[in-house]
C-alpha cells in the first residue's frame, strides 16, 4: 500500500500547496520541453525497481528455456540506451507469451514478449521496439501518466494475471496495480510519435537502420486492418496499448529521411540469435490451441495438444502445467501432481505453478504442504486466491488469527475468493467485533426527536443488534443517561435504517453530539 498512499499525499500536497506547481517545473530529459514534475526520478527508479518482478510475473512470466535469448535482447538494449538521452537502470526482459507486445515500466525497466519476437525479421526490428520503450521510460511517459492520475484522482486500475483459468486472476497488491495499470495504459498519440521520432535516432547513433522502424510500422498497419476483418487477430489486447496507424508509418518516413543513414539490419544475427524459438513456435501455437479446446471444456483434446506441444519442446513448464490442470478440472489430484512438480522443476520461479501446486496438495488432504505451496505462490505474486486457502488452512488448524490475516489480504480482491474471504472475515469477527460492521449515528428531526441510524456494513444480512445509548458528560466521560437499543428486524448487507431512541429532545448540536453509541451484539441472519 506504499505506493497508493504515496500518490494519496501528493495529490492532496497539490491541491493544497499552488505553489508547488510552480517549483515541481523541469526540462524533459529527451524533449527538452518544459513540463510539470510531481514524481521525481527516485520515485520512478524505485517503483519500475519494485514493480517489475511481480509485473513480468502478472504478464505471463519469464521466458527461462534459452537465458542467451534474453542475453541476447539485453545487449541489443543496451547499445541503444547507452546513446540514449537519459541514463536509467535499464533491463531487459523477454516474457513468456505469446501476445506480441512489449511494454517499459518508470525507471527503465522494459519487457518483450516472446509472442512480438517471433514476428520479427531483424535485430534493426528488435532495436526499433526496443529504443521505442526506451524512450518510453526516458522521456516519462509512464511517470507523466501517473501524475494526471494524481491530479485526476483516478483510481487504482485492477488487472487480471494472464492465465488459461480465471481463478488465478486478480492481483491484489496495490503497487503492482498500479505497474499494470502503466503496461496496459494507451499512450497518447504524441507519446507514440515522440518514442518513434527519438527511438529511430538512438537506432542510427547505435549503428542500426532506422528504416527497419518504418518496416516495422508498416508491419503492424497491415496486421491491424488483418485483425479488424477477420474479428480477432494478434493486434487486439495488450498490443493495442501501442496502436498501429498510416501516420506513423509517415512520419517514420521523414525521420529516417531527415537521419539519412543506412546502417545495418542485422538479419542474418537475428535468424540464427532466435533459431530455436522459431523451431518451437508451433509448440507454443498447440498449446494455444489447448488452451482454448480447455476453455470450451474439451479437456481431452487439450490434454492431447498439450502432449503434442511437449513433443516439440518437453522443457516448456507451461505444457505441464495445462496438463495437471486438467487433471485438477477432472477431480484428479493425485494424477496431477506430477505434471505440476514438472511444471516447477521447469521453471521454479513462476506463480502460477505454486498456486496449482498448493490446489492439488489441498485437495489431496496435504495441508501444512499445500499451505507452504501457497506461500511460495506469494512471494512470487500476492493473489487473493492464495491469501484465501491459507485463510482456510490456518482457520481449519485453530489458528483464528492467521487466518483472519490472509483473509484481509484477499478481501482488498473484487473477486470471487476475495469476495468469499471478506464475508468469512466477517461471519468470524462479527460476534466479537460487531461495531466493525454495525455503525451507528445519533439524528435528531426538527422536533427534537433522537433517532439512531444503524448501518449494516457486513456482507450479509444481520439482526438481533443489541446497542446501547448514551448522554455522555464531555467533562468526565461518564453516561448521565442511557437506553438500550434492540433491533430484532433483518438489516440487509448495506441497509441502514432509523429507529427512534429514548434520550431527546434535543435542541443543540452539542447535545447531538453528547449521544454515543455502542453495538454489543448482532447475528447473522440464517
Amino acid at each position: 500500500m506504499r505506493s497508493q498512499s504515496f500518490i494519496k499525499r501528493l495529490y492532496v500536497t497539490a491541491l493544497l500547496t499552488p505553489l508547488l506547481f510552480l517549483s515541481a517545473c523541469a526540462s524533459n530529459p529527451v524533449t527538452g520541453k518544459k513540463e510539470l514534475r510531481l514524481v521525481g526520478e527516485g520515485t520512478e527508479i524505485k517503483m519500475g525497481l519494485q514493480q517489475y518482478a511481480p509485473s513480468r510475473q502478472s504478464q505471463g512470466g519469464d521466458y527461462v528455456i534459452e537465458p542467451e535469448l534474453t542475453r541476447y535482447v539485453q545487449s541489443v538494449g543496451d547499445k541503444l540506451a547507452a546513446v540514449s538521452d537519459r541514463k536509467l537502470p535499464y533491463e531487459f526482459q523477454v516474457i513468456n507469451s505469446s501476445v506480441p507486445n512489449a511494454w517499459a515500466l518508470p525507471g527503465g525497466k522494459i519487457a518483450i514478449n516472446r509472442g512480438l519476437l517471433t514476428e520479427l525479421n531483424s535485430e534493426a526490428e528488435l532495436a526499433a521496439v526496443l529504443g521505442h520503450e526506451i524512450v518510453h521510460s526516458a522521456a516519462r511517459h509512464g511517470a507523466k501518466s501517473m501524475e494526471r492520475g494524481m491530479l485526476m484522482q483516478v483510481g487504482m486500475i485492477a488487472i487480471q494475471a494472464k492465465t488459461y483459468d480465471n481463478k488465478y486472476a486478480n492481483l491484489i497488491n496495490a503497487g503492482t496495480q498500479v505497474a499494470a495499470g502503466l503496461i496496459s495504459t494507451k499512450h497518447g498519440r504524441d507519446a507514440e510519435l515522440e518514442s518513434d521520432y527519438y527511438g529511430m535516432q538512438y537506432m542510427a547513433e547505435a549503428g542500426y537502420d532506422p528504416n527497419a522502424a518504418i518496416d516495422l510500422q508498416e508491419t503492424f498497419v497491415r496486421l491491424s486492418a488483418e485483425s479488424g476483418r477477420s474479428n480477432g487477430g494478434w493486434l487486439q489486447g495488450l498490443f493495442a496499448s501501442h496502436p498501429p496507424s498510416a501516420t506513423r508509418v509517415a512520419k517514420n518516413r521523414q525521420t529516417a529521411a531527415a537521419l539519412g543513414v543506412n546502417g545495418d539490419y542485422g538479419k542474418e544475427t537475428y535468424k540464427v540469435k532466435t533459431a530455436n524459438l522459431m523451431r518451437t513456435k508451433p509448440a507454443y501455437e498447440k498449446y494455444d490451441d489447448a488452451v482454448k479446446a480447455y476453455k470450451n471444456k474439451d479437456y481431452r483434446q487439450a490434454f492431447n495438444l498439450a502432449d503434442q506441444a511437449l513433443a516439440i519442446e518437453p522443457r516448456e513448464g507451461n505444457f505441464h502445467a495445462l496438463k495437471g490442470e486438467i487433471e485438477l478440472k477432472n477431480n484428479r489430484p493425485d494424477a496431477a501432481l506430477p505434471h505440476i512438480r514438472n511444471a516447477i522443476n521447469a521453471n521454479p520461479n513462476y506463480f502460477m505453478y505454486h498456486l496449482q501446486n498448493g490446489s492439488a496438495l489441498y485437495d489431496t488432504r496435504q495441508f501444512e504442504q499445500s499451505y507452504e505451496a501457497f506461500g511460495s505462490s506469494l512471494k512470487l505474486l500476492p493473489t487473493a486466491m492464495a491469501h484465501a486457502a491459507m485463510g482456510k488452512i490456518a482457520e481449519q488448524s485453530g489458528r483464528k488469527d492467521l487466518a483472519l490475516q490472509h483473509y484481509q489480504a484477499a478481501s482488498g480482491s473484487n473477486s470471487q475468493a476475495g469476495q468469499a474471504s471478506a464475508l468469512r472475515m466477517a461471519q468470524i469477527e462479527l460476534p466479537s467485533n460487531p461495531s466493525k460492521y454495525i455503525l451507528t449515528k445519533a439524528q435528531a428531526d426538527n422536533t427534537g426527536k433522537v433517532y439512531l441510524l444503524i448501518k449494516n456494513q457486513a456482507p450479509f444480512a444481520v439482526n438481533r443488534v443489541q446497542i446501547i445509548s448514551g448522554i455522555v458528560d464531555p467533562r468526565t466521560g461518564r453516561a448521565i443517561k442511557t437506553t438500550p437499543v434492540n433491533v430484532r428486524q433483518a438489516i440487509a448487507a448495506g441497509q441502514t435504517i432509523r429507529v427512534p431512541i429514548n434520550l431527546g429532545p434535543v435542541t443543540t448540536q452539542a447535545q447531538l453530539q453528547a449521544i454515543q453509541s455502542k453495538v454489543q451484539a448482532a447475528q447473522i441472519v440464517q
